[in-house]
């Protein structure tokens, strides 16, 4: 498939629950829209290792075990999307997660207009998909129990790291994390239907039959 043009600034808000795949869509969005990804967990993980204002304020709340504010998550985004670099676009992940957040993001975009992906799973494949995976210790790297299994058990085909389950990724917490995106989250959807180009897609096929239909849906944009 090749890079796909756009002629005007591109905002495409993903949405979907916790195991759906919004990151490695956003990947890759990003090298065929030529637009940065942005994903508020990168973004917390950079000002973290940084040590930035922003890091260390975010820092505060999380060794307390509190979630960080939306105010401060909002600062910290509306710094990044000030940068050049968004000034074609950009593929927002993990943000907004609630309708206060959506408020705020459409006071900072003022009249530009908002494409909106949901990609949607039953909810028993999400579970599946969540407490599967597994990730190395050392690098990173991303695997599943099923459907891309190591060579070795255990062990990272890339650097032979140790393979271990995040707390995140097991049974207990992925079914309160799909709670509180049904929630807080989900609402966001018929907030968008009213407010954007909004567009439903399913996200249980491959990467590459997803990648198509959202770009198809994209395309349909310019003749609106």
């Amino acid at each position: 498939m090749a890079n796909f043009s756009y002629s005007k600034p591109l905002i495409i808000i993903l949405l979907g629950p916790p195991g759906v795949g919004k990151g490695t869509i956003a990947v890759a969005l990003e090298k065929k829209l030529n637009i940065p990804h942005i994903s508020t967990g990168d973004l917390f993980r950079e000002n973290l290792k940084n040590k930035t204002f922003f890091g260390e304020k975010a820092k505060n709340y999380m060794e307390k075990g509190l979630l960080v504010p939306d105010e401060l998550v909002e600062e910290m985004l509306y710094k990044r999307l000030k940068k050049e670099d968004c000034n074609k676009g950009f593929i927002l992940d993990g943000f907004p997660r609630n309708i206060p957040q959506a408020q705020y993001f459409a006071k900072i975009i003022k009249n530009k207009k908002i494409t909106v992906i949901n990609l949607e799973v039953k909810k028993n494949i999400l579970i599946e998909r969540i407490t599967g995976r597994l990730v190395c210790k050392k690098c990173q790297a991303t695997f599943h129990k099923t459907f891309y299994p190591p060579k070795k058990e255990g062990i990272c085909d890339l650097c032979q790291g140790e393979l271990y389950q995040r707390n995140d990724d097991k049974v207990e917490v992925v079914n309160k994390r799909l709670l509180e995106y049904e929630n807080k989250t989900k609402p966001l959807i018929e907030f968008y239907k009213k407010n954007s180009n909004f567009y439903s897609v399913d996200g249980s096929f491959d990467k590459e039959k997803i990648l198509k239909d959202i770009l198809s849906k994209i395309k349909q944009i310019e003749f609106k």
